[in-house]
């Protein structure tokens, strides 16, 4: 009798456990693999820098947004995400490191998605200032992004005159994190000898901005960090129109992201 107990408890136990792992919340990475043909259509309709890549490139961002997706967990805060939303989250980290072969976002774990803006409590609702659209988590939140589900929609909303993205800013402040300081300074895309020039770059523009002689978003005045992230969004939102309006920067910029050698900054006159 001892025997059966033990017996019938253990299949309890097997039992439970097996609708506890089939019920149970499963990572967002895994949304894709049931329609690429679907997949493929909105990336083309709504993520520009997809849309303008060859077959063979495209096919490879494909690729590259899988492998990002089964390594990073997506998760709705208050609020509910579509397989649309997910794809722009990885197609806003894709994009600044495609020409980087194998990159991996070491430095991230999960992302988690806020029904609307929020402020520095992560708070996203209620009477208080909520100004942030999105947020790279540091202390205990290490490894961890925030973006506001309105930001998300608005990133890769088709605008002739947009130059923002607040996902792909989010994620060029992981990719300047990775020498250990969110500084506006990426050594990862800057041989040393080039960082006194990038240095003296970033004070000319924004100087520039603060005279309002730019058409970079004042935002990039805060501090050299932000400044990095508003004109790489500006870089890859309106690559055409920072060449004509900045050729210096849109120069050091293609150098940073082009996946090659580490970039030369080309003093101003030079």
């Amino acid at each position: 009798m001892q025997l059966y107990y033990e017996i019938a408890a253990i299949l309890l136990l097997v039992i439970g456990v097996s609708i506890f792992m089939f019920f149970r919340k499963k990572p967002r990475g895994t949304v894709l693999n049931g329609h690429p043909e679907i997949n493929r259509k909105f990336l083309k309709e709504h993520v520009a820098f997809y849309a303008k890549l060859t077959d063979e490139e495209k096919e490879r961002f494909e690729n590259d947004i899988e492998d990002f997706l089964s390594r990073i967990i997506v998760t709705p805060v208050n609020t509910e995400i579509t397989e649309e939303d997910i794809l722009l989250i990885a197609s806003g980290a894709i994009i600044p490191v495609f020409r980087f072969k194998n990159w991996k976002y070491y430095n991230l774990r999960e992302v988690l998605v806020y029904a609307d803006h929020f402020n520095d409590q992560f708070e996203s609702s209620g009477t208080t200032s909520r100004n942030i659209m999105g947020m790279v988590g540091d202390g205990y939140m290490e490894g961890v992004m925030m973006l506001s589900k309105p930001a998300i929609e608005a990133s890769f909303r088709k605008d002739g005159k947009k130059t923002s993205n607040t996902i792909i800013h989010e994620f060029v402040h992981l990719i300047d994190k990775v020498d250990g300081d969110t500084d506006g300074i990426p050594k990862i895309l800057l041989e040393r000898q080039y960082l006194i020039p990038w240095l003296n770059m970033i004070h000319r523009e924004m100087m520039h901005i603060a005279e309002g002689k730019s058409d970079i978003n004042v935002y990039a005045y805060t501090n050299k960090a932000e400044f990095f992230a508003v004109v790489a969004e500006y870089f890859f939102e309106k690559p055409e129109m920072l060449e004509q309006n900045h050729p210096d920067l849109y120069n050091t910029l293609n150098q940073m992201f082009s996946g090659n050698e580490k970039a030369p900054v080309k003093e101003p006159g030079k």
